[in-house]
């Protein structure tokens, strides 16, 4: 006689579990900050990214730092390897870091994430490498991903907003092709200054912190961190870079619209 088997119900719970097999857990999210979401578009006027923040369409904070820097250095760097050449490590360095990005805010969400490609398969032990050293000292995080916007000024995208050794923090990754000295990045800095002005602004926080960190593919890591007065230079120099570049925006328009009869007049 053939033994019967006994069938058990799973749960919602147990079907819960089975599906989280092999799952990263994530990190402990808090609500402290109920964020707004924006669209990232690029302007079909200008051709330039933008959000779309509440109906109003703001430069991102790449934009503007892409358009007040210097950029005598790109161009030597240019020449010396040639515009083929810098075009195509550009690209490679873009995909792996967006690769990077979604493996690191797979393991801060606890949402599963794999990217079998030649680049990522580079980018999964540079962010396992950020997550063993820079994420240890976060003990829980407030936004993934997050937009933030400066009202009529500026928007962009911060990859981690957090509590960081129990201070409130503005978190960047960054993927680099090698090591980095700390007179090259001040761009970075000015990211994180103007992302944190802009959560300061608009959720009433107290951003105390940015940290930057950083993973070469050869798994170099490194961390950046800008805090106290230093943090506070830096929006000063935000806020001068955002000046010029309404500044240059200004010219851009008087230069390219077409005088009308009134204009004489006055």
């Amino acid at each position: 006689m053939k033994k019967k088997k006994n069938y058990t119900m799973m749960n919602d719970e147990d079907i819960k579990e089975y599906h989280n097999i092999g799952k990263k857990p994530g990190m402990k999210k808090s609500n402290k900050y109920n964020y707004m979401e924006g669209k990232q578009i690029t302007d079909p006027d200008t051709g330039k990214r933008v959000y779309e923040i509440s109906s109003y369409r703001l430069p991102s904070v790449t934009t503007i730092l892409g358009a007040t820097k210097n950029t005598e250095f790109l161009k030597k760097w240019k020449a010396k390897v040639g515009e083929e050449q810098a075009e195509r490590i550009k690209n490679v360095s873009s995909a792996r870091g967006t690769s990077m990005h979604k493996f690191l805010e797979s393991y801060v969400t606890g949402v599963g994430y794999d990217d079998l490609t030649e680049l990522g398969c580079q980018a999964r032990p540079m962010a396992n490498k950020i997550m063993e050293i820079g994420l240890a000292p976060v003990e829980e995080y407030y936004g993934s991903e997050v937009t933030l916007h400066y009202p009529g000024l500026y928007a962009g995208q911060t990859d981690l907003v957090c509590s960081h050794n129990g201070v409130e923090t503005v978190v960047d990754f960054k993927q680099a092709n090698r090591p980095k000295k700390e007179e090259w990045i001040e761009d970075y800095y000015l990211q994180i200054a103007m992302y944190a002005m802009a959560h300061d602004y608009v959720y009433g926080s107290s951003i105390q912190q940015g940290v930057i960190m950083v993973c070469t593919p050869d798994l170099y890591y490194q961390e950046f961190k800008v805090e106290g007065p230093e943090l506070r230079r830096f929006k000063h120099k935000a806020l001068k870079r955002i000046d010029m570049y309404y500044d240059l925006m200004h010219d851009e328009k008087e230069r390219t619209t077409p005088m009308k009869e009134d204009d004489f007049k006055k």
